[in-house]
C-alpha cells in the first residue's frame, strides 16, 4: 500500500470535537499505529469495518462532469468523527485507514481539458493507473476478513472495489448501484460512467443491478446493450416507482436482493441520486434521504455484502455556508450500513 496516506492519531484529534460529558466517534475509531504494518494490524484487530478514501474527480473530469467530488474525503472524516459513540453503533467497530496518495494524479489533470481528445485520452490513462491502486487496497482489506467502507471520489472507483473484492474472494462477485445512471457506457476509456461495463468484461463483475435509472438520462444504446444480458444485467427506473407509481420500493429492493445475493456483492451509492445534493450531475429530483438510508440498511443485513461505496459527492460544488451537510449525510449512510452489518 505505497500510495495510501495513513490516518493518524494526531489526524482524528485535529477533527474530533471533543465535549464533556459525550464520547465521539473520533474518541474511539481505531487508527493503525506507524510502526505496525497494516496488513498484519488488519488481520489482528477485532474492528469489522475499514474507512478509506479516494479524493479525486479525476474520473469525472474524463466523462465531462463537473470536478468537485475530491473534496468529499476531508469533509466526512470531521462529521464522521462527531458522531454520537453509543450503544447503538460503536466508533471502536471502525478502523480509518486513511485516503490514497492522488496528489500528483490531481495536479496533472489541472492542466487538461476534457474537450480536447489527446487530453481526454491522458485522463483515461489516470484513472486505470487510480484503479490499480484501488483495487489492491480493496484487495488487501477484504483478504484480511475486513469490510470495507469507501468514500470517493469518481463513480469511476467502482471498478477498482469490484476488482480488488473479486480478487480477494477468488471468484467474479456482484454489485447493486443505487445511481440515477448506468455507468455502464461503452468501452472507449476509463471514466466515471463505465466503471460497470468495464468490469463486467473484464469478467470481474458476474451480476449487476441498477437501482432506480432516470428514464430521460439513460441512452438508447445503454438499454439496448443492458436487454440482450438481462440475465446478468437487471435495471428498474425511478419513473415507474416513484412517479408513475408502476413498481413499490421495498418490492423492487427485494428483488434486487434475489438478483445478487447468491455471490458476495457491493454496495454502490452515488449521491447525485439524491435531489439538491452537490455532485457533478446534480438531480432536482430523485429518491429521498431516508429511501436511501433504508436501501442501505436493507442491503447491509444480507452476508454476502462485501462493501460499501459512497461516492460523486462534492462539497466543494455545494453551497458555502452548508458544504457540511454532505459529510453529515454520509457519516447517517455510514452508521446505517454499520448497523445493519453488525446484526449478521
Amino acid at each position: 500500500m505505497d500510495k495510501l496516506i495513513s490516518f493518524t492519531i494526531n489526524d482524528l484529534a485535529r477533527v474530533t470535537n471533543h465535549r464533556l460529558g459525550e464520547i465521539k466517534y473520533g474518541e474511539k475509531m481505531i487508527v493503525v499505529p506507524k510502526e505496525i504494518d497494516v496488513i498484519e494490524f488488519l488481520k489482528e484487530s477485532e474492528a469489522k469495518f475499514v474507512l478509506f478514501g479516494i479524493p479525486e474527480d479525476i474520473g469525472v473530469r474524463a466523462n465531462y462532469g463537473r470536478p468537485g467530488a475530491a473534496s468529499a474525503w476531508e469533509n466526512a472524516i470531521k462529521s464522521i468523527a462527531n458522531i454520537q459513540h453509543n450503544r447503538f453503533c460503536k466508533g471502536s467497530q471502525l478502523i480509518v485507514l486513511g485516503k490514497l496518495d492522488v496528489r500528483e494524479e490531481m495536479n496533472v489533470v489541472e492542466g487538461l481539458d476534457f474537450n480536447n481528445t489527446e487530453d481526454r485520452k491522458k485522463l483515461s490513462k489516470l484513472v486505470e493507473k487510480i484503479d490499480k491502486e484501488v483495487s489492491h487496497v480493496i484487495f488487501s482489506i477484504i483478504k484480511q476478513g475486513k469490510i470495507p467502507i469507501i468514500i470517493g471520489g469518481g463513480h469511476n472507483n467502482s471498478y477498482g472495489n469490484i476488482k480488488g473484492t473479486a480478487l480477494a474472494k477468488g471468484k467474479a462477485i456482484n454489485a447493486i448501484n443505487f445511481d440515477a445512471h448506468s455507468d455502464f457506457r461503452i468501452l472507449e476509456g476509463r471514466h466515471s460512467g463505465n466503471g460497470f461495463s468495464y468490469a463486467y468484461e473484464e469478467g470481474f463483475l458476474s451480476k449487476y443491478f441498477i437501482f432506480g435509472l432516470h428514464e430521460s438520462y439513460t441512452s438508447k444504446s445503454v438499454l439496448d446493450t443492458i436487454k440482450k444480458i438481462d440475465n446478468r444485467v437487471q435495471y428498474n427506473t425511478y419513473d415507474e416507482i416513484n412517479i408513475r407509481k408502476q413498481k413499490n420500493f421495498h418490492e423492487e429492493m427485494k428483488r434486487g436482493i434475489d438478483f445478487v445475493k447468491d455471490n458476495p456483492f457491493g454496495i454502490e451509492i452515488d449521491l447525485d441520486a439524491i435531489p439538491n445534493i452537490a455532485s457533478s450531475a446534480m438531480t432536482l429530483s430523485g429518491f429521498s434521504v431516508e429511501e436511501l438510508r433504508q436501501f442501505i440498511y436493507f442491503f447491509g443485513q444480507n452476508e454476502n455484502a462485501s462493501y460499501l461505496h459512497i461516492c460523486e459527492g462534492a462539497p466543494d460544488l455545494a453551497e458555502e455556508k452548508n458544504n457540511h451537510l454532505i459529510g453529515k449525510l454520509i457519516g447517517y449512510l455510514i452508521t446505517d450500513f454499520m448497523k445493519a452489518a453488525q446484526k449478521i
